[in-house]
């Protein structure tokens, strides 16, 4: 017989591991977006953005941590994972995820202009795509909201008008 590790309340768990990813992002001034993949209720990868630190478009926390779960794993495929992270991935991640075929997206803050988890798109349920996920939006949501407004108004404010972020 066997028990699954996932109970009700494990997302908002997952995400508070995906939240602590982020803070370090917002730690080395980097858009404060973190993630983990879970499989069989453990975590096989966690990452956050790292756009600015590698100078690389795509090292984006969901592209990263994917990276990183298909090493764990042993393969491309994650059909059995599920990806935590705390803002809703972009086209390229969304991408990502249906190309390695995760079962599930869950994230915490929508993005309106950019998202495509349902915000901007859905690349995640696209019709003609070879593969659809399982979405769940808003988990903690007014945590993940609040890093990156936190990180808009401070470190990114700071850099574009040239003053310091340290009040």
């Amino acid at each position: 017989m066997s028990d699954s590790i996932i109970d009700l309340h494990s997302d908002d768990y997952f995400m508070g591991e995906a939240l602590r990813q982020a803070a370090r992002a917002y730690e080395r001034e980097e858009v404060p977006v973190g993630a983990v993949i879970v499989r069989e209720g453990r975590i096989i990868a966690r990452a956050f953005n790292q756009v600015e630190t590698l100078k690389d478009a795509t090292a984006h926390a969901e592209m990263l941590a994917l990276t990183q779960a298909e090493n764990a794993v042993g393969d491309w495929r994650l059909t059995d994972c599920t990806l935590y992270v705390t803002k809703e991935p972009c086209p390229m991640c969304a991408g990502a995820v249906v190309h390695t075929r995760l079962a599930r997206v869950v994230f915490g803050a929508g993005d309106a202009k950019g998202g495509a988890a349902g915000g901007a798109l859905n690349l995640l349920q696209f019709p003609t795509l070879n593969h659809r996920c399982e979405i769940t939006a808003g988990v903690r949501l007014e945590e993940c909201r609040d890093l990156l407004k936190s990180f808009v108004a401070g470190p990114r404010a700071a850099k574009k008008t040239g003053g310091s972020s340290d009040k």
